[in-house]
């Protein structure tokens, strides 16, 4: 079994760069003992899997600083500096900045009420002979907004990421990252950043900096979901109590 660990946690390093714990991992070999004659290499995937769609503060090593964001990446007297190496991050929240905030609301409403925008025309999005509520359920509800929202966010994105050691950081894409979008990238998926910029505390993401490893955290993500439009509200009121 400890060869069998030892076989996995490189693997997932050199393909991923993924440092993974080794608590972690020893429980993941304990709970699949019972499948025998699994080949290594559906072992390695299974693993993958789960650690893509676990917290990293949970499944990764913190022992490898490389693999760490600096713990003052916030400061913003440091003018510019680049982060060496490759150092995978979850993605705790999204933003689309290059859209307004009353529009996103508005975007939100037309999903609540069936709706979605096909050019300049407002069509229905639920079927004459569908159930609604067997629609919502065969959707997955909040899936089917974040699918017609994709449209909509076009970017730049504003991103709140996290390592494995629990530091945060705020990201923006410099350029257009493909598979960065509202619709598309839930709340737990994971990146990894490669050799990347940070100027005065602000992370800058490009395409040459960024692997999108897919994942998800579901229950971070539902909640994420389910409370975006009070927060969007929430942010309209602040502003207007500012003027």
């Amino acid at each position: 079994m400890a060869n069998s660990e030892e076989q996995i946690a490189l693997q997932l390093l050199s393909s991923k760069s993924l440092p993974v714990s080794a608590a972690w991992l020893n429980n993941f070999v304990a709970s699949t003992a019972h499948q025998r004659n699994v080949p290594l290499s559906a072992l390695t995937q299974t693993a993958l899997f789960r650690i893509l769609a676990s917290d990293f503060r949970d499944s990764l090593s913190t022992r490898t600083p490389s693999s760490l964001l600096p713990v003052d990446i916030f400061d913003p007297t440091v003018q510019e500096r680049r982060l060496q190496g490759s150092i995978p991050v979850q993605v705790l929240d999204i933003e689309d900045i290059g859209t307004s905030i009353w529009s996103q609301v508005e975007a939100i409403e037309r999903v609540e009420r069936g709706e979605a925008i096909r050019g300049r025309e407002i069509v229905r999005t639920i079927n004459v002979d569908e159930d609604p509520e067997q629609s919502a359920e065969g959707t997955g509800g909040n899936t089917a907004s974040a699918q017609l929202e994709t449209g909509n966010s076009n970017g730049p994105h504003r991103l709140v990421v996290q390592d494995a050691a629990g530091t945060k950081a705020v990201a923006i894409e410099l350029k257009r990252v493909s598979g960065i979008s509202l619709g598309k990238l839930p709340i737990g998926a994971k990146l990894l950043l490669r050799n990347a910029t940070v100027a005065r505390g602000m992370m800058l993401l490009t395409p040459e900096s960024v692997t999108l490893l897919g994942g998800k955290i579901d229950s971070l993500d539902q909640t994420w979901r389910e409370g975006r439009k009070e927060r969007l509200i929430a942010r309209i009121t602040e502003m207007q109590g500012e003027q």
